[in-house]
C-alpha cells in the first residue's frame, strides 16, 4: 500500500530547503498492523481504517491511533486508502482474498459508514490523494491485473479516467504538491520502480522528472515544507525494508536523503497532521508493528 495517503488539503509550494526531519516514538498502537488506510480528522483524531493485524487476518476495524473505536468497516480489508473531502473521510479499494470496487463514506461524527461510489474495477494496492474537493486514484491491482490508470472522483459523481501511467503501478508512494501529484516508485510487473512521476490533473499528461536512489515499493509520501516526503518502503518484492527518509523537490525531481527511521519499516499509515508527519504501525520485515512515530523538521 501507500499511503498514504496521504490526504491533506493541497497548498502552495514554499520556496525553501527541507533539510533534515528527526523521528521520535511518541506512543504504541493498542494492536499491531500494517496496510491500513489512514485519515486525519479536524479535531485532532488520527483515524486507521483497516489493515492487517498480528495474525496476518484483515481487519474491519476503525481505531484512533490513540486506542478508541471510532467504528467498523462493512468486511475486514486492508490495502486500501482514504482522503477526507469535506467532512467525511473516504475509504478507496483495498481487499481481503479478493479486490473490492468500492468506495466507502465515513461518517466522523456518527461513526457510521455508508457506500458512497464504485470503481470502475475491483482494485487493492491503490495509491490515493486529493486536491480540493476531488480524489485521485493512482494505480493498483485488481486481483490478476496491474492497473496504469489515474481516476478522479468527485462525492455524488462516478469515477472518471484522467490519466495513464507509463507502467502499470501498485503500491505506489503519492502526494498532492500544489497544483500536480508527485507518484514515487512502486510496483510494476517486472518488480519494485525508480521513477518519480509527475502528473498535471489539468492537462492529463504524466512525466517523469527523476529516480529515486533505488527502486523503492510499499512506501508512503506527504507534501511538506515544499518538498514531497517518501517514508520508509521495501527495495525488493520481499523483504528489503529501508529507514530512509527521502526528500523530493517536486519541481526538478532532485532527491535528498533527509532523515532515517529507528528502524526499517514498510506498508505504514503516513499522514501530515499539522506540520508534522505520523507513521502508525508498518512492517519491519518480521509482520506487523505498534509503533507510532512522529516526523518533525530539525530546527
Amino acid at each position: 500500500m501507500s499511503s498514504s495517503t496521504k490526504t491533506s488539503p493541497a497548498a502552495k509550494p514554499k520556496r525553501h530547503v527541507l533539510t533534515s526531519l528527526s523521528a521520535t516514538t511518541i506512543g504504541s498502537l493498542r494492536a499491531a498492523v500494517q496496510d491500513a488506510a489512514i485519515a486525519p480528522l479536524a479535531d485532532g483524531r488520527v483515524l486507521l481504517l483497516g489493515g492487517i493485524n498480528s495474525s496476518q487476518s484483515s481487519t474491519d476495524a476503525i481505531l484512533s491511533i490513540s486506542g478508541a473505536t471510532a467504528g467498523t468497516l462493512p468486511v475486514p480489508q486492508h490495502d486500501a486508502e482514504a482522503t477526507t473531502l469535506g467532512s467525511s473521510v473516504y475509504v478507496f479499494g483495498g481487499g481481503q482474498l479478493s479486490s473490492y470496487d468500492h468506495i466507502l463514506r465515513y461518517d466522523p461524527h456518527a461513526g457510521s459508514v455508508t457506500h458512497a461510489g464504485t470503481l470502475p474495477t475491483p482494485a487493492s494496492d491503490v495509491a490515493v490523494v486529493s486536491i480540493g474537493n476531488t480524489a485521485y486514484i493512482v494505480g493498483g491491482y485488481t486481483g490478476t491485473d496491474y492497473l496504469d490508470t489515474i481516476l478522479a472522483w468527485n462525492p455524488g459523481a462516478s469515477p472518471r479516467v484522467v490519466g495513464h501511467l507509463p507502467n502499470p503501478l501498485r503500491y505506489a508512494a503519492v502526494a498532492a504538491a500544489g497544483s500536480r501529484i508527485v507518484i514515487a516508485g512502486g510496483t510494476k510487473p517486472a518488480g519494485p520502480s525508480d521513477a518519480i512521476l509527475s502528473f498535471d490533473p489539468a492537462s492529463g499528461a504524466v512525466r517523469q522528472i527523476g529516480r529515486l536512489p533505488f527502486p523503492l515499493t510499499h512506501s508512503s509520501a506527504v507534501y511538506l515544507g515544499g518538498h514531497v516526503v517518501v517514508v520508509g518502503g521495501k527495495r525488493h518484492l520481499v523483504g528489503g525494508q529501508t529507514q530512509s527518509i527521502l526528500s523530493i523537490d517536486p519541481a526538478a525531481g532532485a532527491v535528498r536523503t533527509v532523515g532515517q527511521l529507528p528502524s526499517p519499516l514498510s506498508d505504514a499509515a503516513v499522514a501530515l497532521y499539522r506540520d508534522r508527519i505520523i507513521v502508525a504501525g508498518g512492517d519491519n520485515g518480521n509482520g506487523p508493528q505498534t509503533s507510532i512515530l512522529e516526523l518533525t523538521p530539525t530546527r
